[in-house]
């Protein structure tokens, strides 16, 4: 799933949002605990009798910003592509999600791990640590004052937007050791393999998706849309006529071969992809 540039890249998905309030905002450098994977009595004593440490949480980096005034305020949780989190992609998603009036929490999955990028072959354990990193960074905007906990979204792109659905998706509820009462308000997945989400999923979530992706198909969002049948949590699925992967993403408005997929910018699916997103959490966010 993509490079440096590419695909599962950069969650540049909402810079394209033209927001009248939205202005440069600061960004604030902080560090969370990841929710750990949880471990069982029994690997727990076979862990002790090999003279194993208890394994300690991963520390992870996140940037954090919020709109003018007090709150609370609904709070957004970013997941960057398989090639990390730019300096210029954290600015963007700052601007844009507290120009539409959210609290953003950057998460960098990628910084304390030493890891450059995940996009030329398969990471299970990686994947799964990133949804721990996702539920850290969920618990740790709970407990800040100007946050409302209960008004929390999860956005990726790609790759993020994977794992995104992975955390809309019930098994990931007895996976972690974090708290049972807290979790996403809703899911936003821009381009995703909806291949790896529950075809239950548990919260409410929108997909945002080209025709013509060649990278991640479309058409397997359709199957697995027509295989859920409705069950669960609202979904909606939502492709874009003659759209590329990575439609949203400027840097590709020429065009571009990478591993053998077609990545190209779309400045109108990217418009109505934003109006789809603002739309659907607003409207989450007011229940």
């Amino acid at each position: 799933m993509g490079t440096r540039a590419g695909a599962c890249l950069r969650l540049a998905v909402l810079v394209t949002c033209v927001c009248t309030n939205a202005v440069t905002m600061a960004q604030e450098l902080v560090r969370f605990e990841s929710a750990p994977v949880r471990v069982g009595q029994l690997q727990q004593r076979l862990a002790r009798e090999r003279g194993e440490a208890p394994k300690t949480a991963d520390t992870i980096e996140g940037y954090l910003a919020k709109p003018e005034g007090d709150g609370p305020f609904a709070a957004i949780v970013s997941l960057h592509g398989c090639d990390g989190l730019s300096k210029d992609d954290r600015k963007s998603i700052a601007q844009s999600v507290t120009g539409l009036g959210y609290v953003s929490l950057a998460v960098d999955s990628f910084a304390t791990r030493g890891i450059k990028d995940a996009c030329t072959k398969p990471m299970p354990a990686l994947m799964l640590a990133r949804q721990g990193d996702a539920l850290g960074a969920l618990s740790y905007l709970s407990k800040l004052p100007f946050v409302d906990p209960q008004r929390i979204a999860v956005l990726g792109g790609s790759m993020g937007a994977t794992v995104a659905l992975e955390l809309a998706s019930p098994h990931h509820v007895e996976t972690f050791d974090a708290p049972r009462d807290l979790k996403f308000k809703a899911a936003v997945a821009y381009f995703p393999a909806c291949g790896f989400a529950s075809e239950e999923l548990v919260v409410s979530t929108l997909i945002l998706i080209g025709e013509l992706d060649d990278w991640l198909p479309a058409r397997d969002c359709e199957l697995w849309m027509k295989r859920r049948a409705d069950r669960g949590a609202p979904v909606k699925l939502v492709v874009y006529p003659g759209a590329y992967h990575a439609f949203s993403v400027p840097a590709f408005a020429d065009g571009r071969e990478m591993y053998g997929h077609w990545l190209k910018y779309d400045a109108e699916a990217a418009r109505k992809a934003v109006e789809e997103t603002q739309s659907f959490l607003s409207v989450q966010f007011s229940r």
